[in-house]
């Protein structure tokens, strides 16, 4: 997965600075919440506009998303609550920025990105879901192309270079196509098993 690529490729980089982090006193679960704040804030830029602006903070607020975990893996391993927290403020990020993506447009007459972006919050969240409830059921289910990193490089590059409305376009179909995918793997990894009694 290129998740897991990406993780190898930065992991010599990110050790390092969530050590000095630690030594700093941060937690893993205080970077857990700065990292969503600072998100939130940049998300707020984004509906005013400044796009690119907009895009090159979030280059340096998502390296929080790399830089809990391994703290959390430097300071003895993550919590449940720990993960439980990552895994909420992730979902608040996600929307968050895309939220701010469909203030800015509902500004403008006559155009469709807010639709676009309100059904890439769904999808988004769907995706995420669709891996949680499986994995209740002790499946895993992290099959899909529109994984959290890469929806958030999409968007980030869109915000950038200036393709806002075709990385929507791209967001809101590949979430949804993401979650189907899901939905088809746990169903084929469930039709064999036993029915569940009652509903």
């Amino acid at each position: 997965m290129f998740t897991d690529w990406l993780r190898k490729v930065f992991k010599n980089i990110v050790g390092p600075i969530a050590r000095f982090l630690g030594r700093m006193g941060l937690s893993a679960n205080g970077l857990t919440i700065l990292g969503c704040l600072l998100t939130v804030a940049v998300s707020v830029v984004i509906a005013t506009g400044r796009f690119r602006l907009g895009g090159l903070l979030l280059i340096a607020t998502t390296a929080f998303d790399a830089l809990d975990g391994t703290l959390a893996r430097e300071q003895g391993g993550s919590t449940r609550f720990g993960a439980f927290l990552d895994s909420v403020l992730d979902r608040v990020t996600d929307s968050a920025i895309l939220l701010g993506v469909a203030w800015w447009y509902m500004g403008q007459a006559g155009r469709i990105e807010e639709m676009l972006a309100y059904a890439a919050i769904v999808g988004s969240m769907l995706v995420s879901y669709t891996r949680a409830r499986a994995e209740a059921m002790n499946i895993e289910c992290k099959v899909g192309l529109f994984t959290r990193v890469e929806r958030t490089l999409v968007i980030i590059v869109a915000l950038i270079v200036g393709l806002v409305e075709p990385a929507l376009w791209v967001l809101a179909v590949g979430t949804w196509l993401t979650t189907i995918h899901r939905m088809v793997h746990v169903y084929q990894q469930t039709k064999r098993q036993p029915a569940l009694s009652g509903k």
